[in-house]
């Protein structure tokens, strides 16, 4: 992905139109798609002021957790988790391999997907600049793992919670269910990082010599950053609303920020390009759904309750998923299945958790990860990217389902 020279998150003046990324084009060819669709009439005004009273918390999460992401990363937290992982991997490439997978397992299975995007992608970077080695297994190992490590809980991922609450699933059961296929997919993706791109990068970097320990820039500011994202990670595991959770850490630091560096409080922290574009996609979304997205999704899926239907439940959950993104995906695939075919309703979950690789727009958190690693400067090339994650999202998603079909509890 190539990564302008333009500072993070800016937003451009008049002059500079010619110079916005192909993101932004499309962020605001969204938006206005979805504002023409309100304005004649093509998607009910109604129907636009339920989903934005839906996506507003979505949008304040995203806002409010991209700044304390920044604030933190300024703040030192970053490179210190950093040099922690490289000194527990004793100069081992390999060791450093399973420590990055299972760290970003971990966080997300046990928070969210878009909590390990914001949070975890900036310390996999800190971690590469640290070793001096080159960054891009690191950051596709977050973003890759956090989609295919988003099964095992309910939090893990919002469709999860729509899912849970459609299957009737409490989160014990719901782990009992799956494990298996949460276990494969993990498995799968570890592989092909692995193989795609740790393995050409060993060469240079096994053995590595293990930074120095970190001194923060700012000891009180780095306590403070470090006790917002602990409250951030408290508030998702005691249920606190995540919008709330991420509202409450992020105030907390800029107000320190306010006292100890005010100069770093800038307008270009909010992401704007990424709260327009998830507003412009779930209007467009709808208005296609209203106008026979529904009716196609109930066309590919079809009605059969074995394993026919559940492929192709998965596959359709995975090609919609990139085309559009997964929540509206699931969504609509979640429409036109039956309320007691709850295997392949899980089926459709996979191809939205696991499946939504290949495009920067098929999840939000590959969104939010795209957003840090431009503002970290770090560049992954597009074509190599969708290549490659285009790969994974089929091979990890037939697998995936097909555990289900066959695993403990299928």
């Amino acid at each position: 992905m190539e990564t302008p020279g333009d500072p993070p998150n800016a937003v451009p003046d008049r002059s500079r139109w010619g110079r916005l990324h192909v993101l932004d084009w499309i962020a605001i060819g969204l938006v206005v798609l979805g504002a023409v669709s309100v304005l004649t009439g093509l998607l009910p005004r109604a129907d636009a002021e339920a989903t934005m009273r839906r996506i507003i918390p979505i949008l304040i999460f995203l806002g409010t957790v991209v700044v304390l992401a920044e604030l933190t990363a300024v703040a030192g937290v970053f490179d210190a988790l950093a040099t922690r992982v490289a000194v527990t991997a004793r100069g081992s490439f390999r060791a450093l391999f399973w420590l990055c997978v299972g760290f970003a397992s971990v966080t997300t299975i046990a928070l969210n997907l878009d909590t390990t995007a914001v949070l975890l992608t900036p310390v996999m970077i800190a971690l590469a600049r640290a070793l001096n080695v080159p960054p891009t297994p690191l950051a596709m190992t977050t973003v890759w793992l956090a989609n295919t490590a988003s099964l095992l809980l309910p939090v893990s991922n919002l469709t999860n919670i729509l899912a849970s609450d459609r299957v009737g699933l409490d989160p014990v059961p719901w782990a009992a269910r799956m494990w298996w296929p949460q276990l494969v997919a993990v498995a799968v993706t570890a592989l092909l990082l692995w193989w795609w791109y740790w393995r050409p990068a060993r060469a240079g970097a096994d053995p590595f010599v293990p930074p120095p320990p970190y001194v923060p820039p700012d000891r009180v500011l780095y306590r403070t950053a470090l006790a917002a994202c602990l409250l951030f990670v408290a508030g998702i595991l005691a249920g606190v609303e995540i919008g709330i959770a991420s509202g409450v850490a992020a105030a907390i630091l800029v107000a320190g920020f306010a006292v100890r560096a005010r100069h770093r409080l800038r307008p270009a922290l909010v992401p704007w390009r990424l709260l327009v574009f998830v507003t412009g996609l779930f209007l467009v979304v709808q208005t296609i759904g209203r106008h026979g997205l529904d009716t196609v999704m109930g066309t590919l899926i079809g009605t059969d309750p074995g394993a026919e239907g559940a492929l192709r439940a998965g596959a359709v959950g995975a090609l919609f998923s990139n085309a559009v993104n997964n929540l509206p995906a699931y969504l609509a695939g979640e429409a036109v299945i039956a309320a007691d075919r709850h295997t392949q309703l899980l089926a459709l979950l996979i191809g939205t958790n696991v499946g939504p690789l290949a495009t920067p727009w098929a999840s939000l958190a590959t969104l939010i990860w795209y957003e840090r690693c431009r503002a970290a400067g770090v560049t992954v090339p597009l074509g190599r990217f969708v290549a490659t994650s285009a790969a994974l999202a089929v091979l990890a998603t037939a697998a995936t389902v097909t555990a289900l079909l066959v695993g403990p509890g299928a």
